[in-house]
């Protein structure tokens, strides 16, 4: 997984235009492969995405991940939205990307 400050400009601008759905890409730049998976916008913060499986098969890649809700806090709630999303940054390989 990436940082946002490790991401293309030109990535990060694609997944802000997105951000508000949820969206499924891949972006090749240069010598890498970013593969990115968000979910929309969220009513409150404090979500993570886990990725349950990554691996290369000989014609592609697969990627499955899910969305993990805000701890329990009793009642409370992260105030604000929140729009989770995570990039995976590997070397380029010319595979097809399958998203689960």
């Amino acid at each position: 997984m990436v940082s946002s400050e490790c991401v293309p400009k030109e990535l990060l601008a694609e997944i802000e235009g997105k951000k508000q759905e949820p969206f499924q890409l891949s972006f090749r730049d240069g010598n890498y492969l970013y593969i990115c998976v968000g979910y929309g916008k969220q009513e409150t913060g404090g979500y993570s995405i886990s990725v349950k499986d990554f691996y290369l098969t000989d014609s592609s890649i697969a990627i499955d991940t899910t969305l993990l809700g805000p701890k329990e806090t009793g009642n409370k709630k992260i105030p604000g939205y929140s729009y989770p999303y995570i990039v995976i940054k590997t070397e380029y390989i010319d595979a097809v990307v399958i998203f689960s």
